[in-house]
């Protein structure tokens, strides 16, 4: 037995519940902190009160502590389907990170962990998740559910997520999200982790597949997982080095500083194109530095879902 072949087949993360849970409860301290002092403290029992409801569940107390009006929720409330995507490819494995942690991520493991915390604060919402993770195929599929067994059930799913290196495969990012589009046939909210990466440079078909995750009335939110220093501003050492296309094996030796400004340019391109599309489609487009906290994906879920509803 190759021990080294069998220790990269271990989870991301040995206990992703627990991690989850600190993220969750490092967010909810945050906003303790914060204006919304009411809103971060209550918000697994209670919704923004809007005109026109009825009065008859406004919570008096929480209003006195914080001038805002809330109302009660219920135990068989279930407000809201939300179904998760995540992007498995080889691509997604970058940075190459030895000792995985909270502080210390790579696209994959930031994509594992803010899908966790979000299906955390999803079940204290008692809502509805599913989840969907391809990489060279559509591997796995749930339609959304809220019950304990399904959120058990997806963490499982997750945490079998290793640091097991495939075969260089192609990916074609588009091909999958249109496949996930036809499955989800009831309106939800569709959040998608991913680093946009493909082996084929056809932007329009990728275009077209985000469109199609609209279909149905559903709400979409793309955040773009990506290690900023190195995939956003090219930030090497200029010394002789070796570049490997991940999913295909192509290389490329060349100094870091040669190709600098063109490969900014082309990013930068590329990334106007893809806010434009979005824009245009209503979608949701969120840039994400994996180097950093999860606060922007879990405030971008607590303002879109509150939208939603």
């Amino acid at each position: 037995m190759d021990l080294r072949s069998e220790l990269h087949k271990a989870p991301l993360f040995q206990n992703l519940e627990l991690l989850a849970n600190q993220i969750v409860e490092g967010f909810i301290s945050g906003i303790h902190k914060s204006p919304f002092h009411g809103f971060s403290a209550e918000f697994a029992e209670h919704k923004i009160y809007n005109k026109g409801e009825s009065t008859k569940h406004i919570d008096w107390k929480l209003f006195a502590k914080t001038d805002k009006l809330f109302t009660k929720r219920y135990e068989e409330e279930t407000n809201l389907r939300c179904h998760m995507i995540l992007d498995n490819s080889a691509s997604m494995y970058y940075p190459k990170v030895e000792n995985l942690s909270v502080s210390n991520l790579n696209k994959i493991g930031f994509g594992v962990l803010a899908i966790a915390a979000l299906m955390k604060i999803l079940k204290k919402q008692r809502d509805a998740v599913g989840l969907s993770v391809f990489s060279d195929s559509y591997s796995f599929y749930s339609s959304e559910k809220g019950s304990e067994r399904q959120h058990q059930m997806l963490l499982a799913k997750l945490s079998e997520i290793s640091e097991e290196r495939a075969p260089a495969k192609e990916t074609q990012l588009y091909t999958y999200l249109h496949e996930i589009a036809e499955k989800i046939k009831r309106r939800s909210l569709i959040f998608l982790f991913t680093d946009m990466f493909q082996t084929s440079g056809d932007d329009d078909k990728l275009f077209e597949a985000l469109r199609h995750l609209k279909y149905n009335k559903h709400e979409v939110v793309v955040f773009h997982l990506m290690d900023f220093d190195k995939e956003l501003y090219f930030n090497f050492e200029n010394t002789p080095k070796r570049f490997v296309d991940v999913e295909t094996g192509d290389h490329v030796d060349l100094y870091a500083d040669s190709v600098k400004e063109a490969y900014e340019e082309g990013i930068s391109n590329f990334l106007k194109a893809l806010k434009l599309r979005c824009a245009q489609y209503k979608i949701k487009y969120v840039e994400v530095d994996v180097k950093e906290s999860f606060s922007k994906v879990l405030n971008t879920f607590m303002t879109e879902r509150q939208n939603f509803l």
